[in-house]
């Protein structure tokens, strides 16, 4: 990835789940399906588990749409998933950590444990420096969708 043309965007949202549940959640595939806006995802190679793992993302809006090809890069359960984007339209890196979180309570017996879900991308826009001068404009429209996402996550979840 050329560091130099890498755009960010990235969204958090807290889940009233340990991490190791939020993990399971977050990693299956699948289930993404019901709360990523647009997308369909699938584990490919080794169903998508572990280094070398593969993820596919048919991303579309009215019948038009593309699908993103992606191998696991970091695997560290039930910390953090690092994907590589393969895709001459989407490329860089996508990451889902999970950070555990306490909802302090009076003592131990009244506190709530949970975790923080975030989403990042560090990607390599399509449309070379036409698409890095548009980087401004479509970076908050990209967050706005990855913060619906993660709300129909929480619903998906009950967290």
């Amino acid at each position: 990835m050329d560091a130099k043309r890498s755009c960010h965007a990235e969204a958090s949202i807290e889940l009233l789940l340990a991490p190791e549940v939020a993990w399971d959640v977050a990693m299956d595939w699948e289930r993404q399906s019901r709360w990523m806006l647009f997308t369909r995802v699938w584990g490919t190679e080794n169903d998508g588990v572990g280094v070398g793992g593969g993820v596919a993302a048919r991303t579309s809006v009215g019948g038009i749409g593309f699908t993103d090809d992606m191998v696991i890069t970091h695997w560290d359960p039930p910390r953090e998933c690092t994907v590589k984007h393969l895709g001459k339209l989407v490329r860089g890196t996508g990451t889902f950590a999970i950070e555990p979180l306490v909802f302090c309570g009076v003592d131990r017996e009244t506190s709530v444990f949970g975790s923080t879900f975030t989403w990042s991308e560090d990607v390599v826009p399509p449309l070379g420096r036409l698409g890095a001068f548009a980087w401004p404009m479509v970076r908050p429209v990209f967050e706005a969708m990855m913060r619906i996402s993660l709300r129909r996550l929480v619903k998906e979840a009950n967290a």
